[in-house]
């Protein structure tokens, strides 16, 4: 067993073979590989004292970037001004500048609640540029398909969705694809449009709406065939309710529901469909004026 004393006499000489060695300009890991030093606090230990090489430290590249980010925070900018202000990430801003105290606000509430206000009319303002062009370009484009079927199912789809789809209203923008219809022919022909417009069956979300006394299940499977879906892919039925001054006139076998056919991601489809709808009636009234 060796003796306490020993132990100390070894640890100091290689402390001075260490400290040798990182005067020489050796990094941590080649004076471990050196004096086969592999535990990390002994290490540290054999070193303490004795500032790293220069070569070793971690580049300054994000230094001036952190020292500019203290002094815009200084100044009373925001996480999100400072972000945009240097193309840095939120985290790194928030880790630079966490220490320093919060800025006083560089506005009133009000003036504040004026800024955010402004800040989403020009949002809407945009948004409203992007439909309108939108429409534009659909109405510019009728009149430009060369397969007569192809065409006369275009334009009957446009008229049929304008008729038995939902629309959206100036006190209520709904700018949703969704289209109800009872008969099949007229769901068949809506999907073949939809087609048309090479819009993915993946997108498309299904749903019976029908009155709670009727056969709901029967009516589900029917919807289901006709779409070619399983029918447990339909989405939750909507049952209508009934009250004791329900007089339900639809009854029989032949009575199903209403198929409710959504398209997913469909607002600038809508665009597309009043664009085409608006130029369709605009070429009537030419004509007929």
């Amino acid at each position: 067993m060796a003796h306490p004393q020993n132990k100390y006499a070894d640890f100091e000489t290689l402390r001075e073979r260490a400290i040798a060695l990182r005067r020489a300009g050796l990094s941590l890991r080649q004076i471990r590989d050196e004096l086969q030093v592999h535990n990390k606090e002994t290490l540290q230990r054999l070193v303490t004292g004795e500032p790293p090489p220069e070569w070793t430290k971690r580049p300054t590249a994000k230094d001036d970037l952190r020292d500019r980010a203290r002094e815009l925070r200084r100044q009373g900018w925001t996480y999100n001004e400072i972000q945009a202000e240097l193309g840095c990430s939120k985290s790194s801003v928030s880790l630079w500048v966490r220490d320093l105290p919060h800025p006083e606000p560089r506005c009133t509430p009000e003036e504040q609640r004026a800024r955010m206000n402004a800040g989403l009319a020009r949002l809407r303002a945009e948004q409203d540029r992007v439909r309108e062009e939108t429409k534009r370009q659909a109405a510019e484009s009728i009149g430009e398909l060369s397969d007569r079927a192809a065409e006369e199912l275009f334009m009957a789809g446009v008229a049929l969705y304008w008729a038995e789809g939902q629309k959206s209203k100036p006190y209520q923008r709904r700018e949703s694809v969704i289209f109800i219809n009872s008969d099949p022919g007229v769901i068949q022909v809506y999907l073949a449009w939809l087609d048309l417009l090479d819009v993915r069956r993946e997108r498309l979300r299904f749903r019976v709406m029908i009155h709670e006394s009727a056969d709901v299940a029967t009516a589900e499977r029917y919807w289901a065939d006709l779409v070619d879906i399983d029918a447990a892919a339909l989405q939750p039925t909507t049952l209508k309710k009934h009250t004791p001054k329900t007089v339900r006139k639809n009854v029989g076998d032949a009575y199903r529901g209403c198929l409710v056919v959504r398209v997913l991601q469909g607002a600038e489809l809508y665009c597309r469909i009043e664009g085409w709808w608006g130029r369709i009636v605009a070429q009537t009234q030419t004509r007929l004026g």
